[in-house]
């Protein structure tokens, strides 16, 4: 909090301030800093709906923040209530000053107060949220298909297992894309809900003023008619020497609730005429997708980095919520320097379920709470993290004990921005 000024008033913004605030937004994230009617029309409703904070110097603002209600998918399936973060800038004039720990403290503590068992963030920068108890707790992966040289025969790209690939609108879209996204979501560690206004911003019907590209929208159908995939691309338009296609497919979204959908909505992106690459967008660092294709290696990594990052609020409830494959035991001395989540606990867990009460024992493993948020969902290992030193043992083979209980044979993934 060096530097912080107390005459910087931290706030929740009101209706005539939402286009200040935007602007704020868009200096801070390095865009234009002009503010249309029609994204004040489309982003203001929410605005006011959701926790929006904002800090102002002499009336103007000069940073940004906000949080709203999200559903975060545990390992196991179960649902915990999460206080999702997003839209945090601030200035440049107006750089380290403490106005982000301000809102950041302010916000916590209110999430904790509601129950909250986690908060939820993508972070633009990496170092910037560890200092607030954040870890990150799922990451992502972009590969891009040379699609020549995958080895995928070609003439005949309908799937052979009696489903059918069609494409569909964005009313479709609308229609249909919930429904799966619940089925998805529910099976998936790390994912997250999407409401209505996620269909309407992400198929065109609200633009909150940027420029819009009409995507394509594919779906998959097996063959009892039931839609089990989709994906939105686009394509540019590009040729080469000698009148040669050269187009790439960049896939802005695919989800899938079975493997043979998956499989049909990538062979059929290579398909497509005039497509020699395709971006496959967001997934998961275990994603299936290199191992569809005759030659893996056709399949090249672009993109390798942290994305989901939590903030366990309630030790008890984060613990208790996920299942575990093995039974064990083990005493956890969770650090938290804002006072939120920190203390000494005891999980207790079995394939029937688990319970994390709190303990005087001594000891196993004491890591800081938010290396406890990145071993949550299951990716990270902490054997890994004791040879970092970035988790302790207390008690020989400790870390070793914590990867059996909550390491998951699949890696989580958040398939969304927010």
């Amino acid at each position: 909090m060096t530097g912080a000024r107390p005459d910087i008033d931290v706030r929740p913004i009101t209706e005539a301030e939402i286009p200040d605030w935007i602007r704020a937004l868009h200096t801070g994230f390095l865009q234009s800093p002009e503010v249309g009617d029609q994204e004040i029309a489309e982003r203001g409703p929410s605005l006011l709906r959701s926790r929006t904070l904002g800090a102002f110097d002499a009336g103007r603002c000069v940073a940004t923040f906000r949080s709203f209600d999200q559903e975060l998918t545990a390992v196991g399936g179960a649902p915990v209530p999460a206080d999702a973060i997003s839209n945090v800038a601030v200035v440049a004039t107006h750089r380290r000053r403490g106005l982000l720990t301000r809102m950041m403290v302010q916000d916590l503590a209110a999430a904790k107060d509601r129950g909250d068992v986690v908060a939820t963030l993508i972070a633009a920068e990496y170092p910037i949220y560890g200092r607030y108890g954040f870890g990150p707790a799922t990451w992502t992966t972009e590969w891009t298909i040379d699609v020549p040289r995958a080895g995928l025969d070609l003439r005949r790209p309908v799937p052979d297992d009696g489903g059918l690939v069609e494409l569909v609108n964005g009313d479709d879209v609308r229609k249909l894309g919930p429904e799966l996204h619940e089925r998805l979501r529910r099976a998936q560690p790390g994912a997250i809900n999407r409401d209505e206004r996620w269909w309407q911003v992400n198929t065109g019907l609200l633009r909150l003023g940027r420029p819009w590209t009409e995507p394509f929208y594919a779906v998959y159908r097996a063959a009892d008619g039931t839609v089990e995939g989709l994906v939105a691309y686009v394509c540019d338009d590009v040729w080469g020497d000698g009148k040669q296609p050269l187009d790439t497919a960049t896939v802005k979204g695919l989800i899938a609730v079975s493997p043979a959908a998956e499989r049909a909505l990538w062979r059929y992106l290579c398909s497509i005429d005039w497509v020699t690459k395709v971006r496959s967008g967001w997934r998961a660092p275990d994603d299936l997708l290199p191992f569809f294709l005759p030659d893996p290696r056709a399949a090249r990594i672009t993109t390798q980095a942290d994305w989901l990052w939590v903030r366990i609020l309630d030790v008890v409830r984060a613990l208790e919520a996920r299942t575990y494959q093995a039974a064990g035991e083990l005493v956890l001395e969770i650090a938290d320097p804002a006072g939120l989540a920190g203390g000494r606990w005891r999980l207790e867990a079995s394939a029937d379920g688990a319970s994390c009460t709190p303990t005087t024992r001594s000891a196993d493993l004491a890591l800081d709470v938010a290396e406890l948020a990145t071993l949550w969902l299951g990716d990270e290992s902490a054997v890994r993290l004791a040879a970092l030193g970035r988790v302790r043992e207390e008690r020989a083979g400790a870390a070793e004990v914590a990867d059996a209980l909550l390491r998951t044979s699949r890696r989580p993934w958040c398939p969304d921005m927010f």
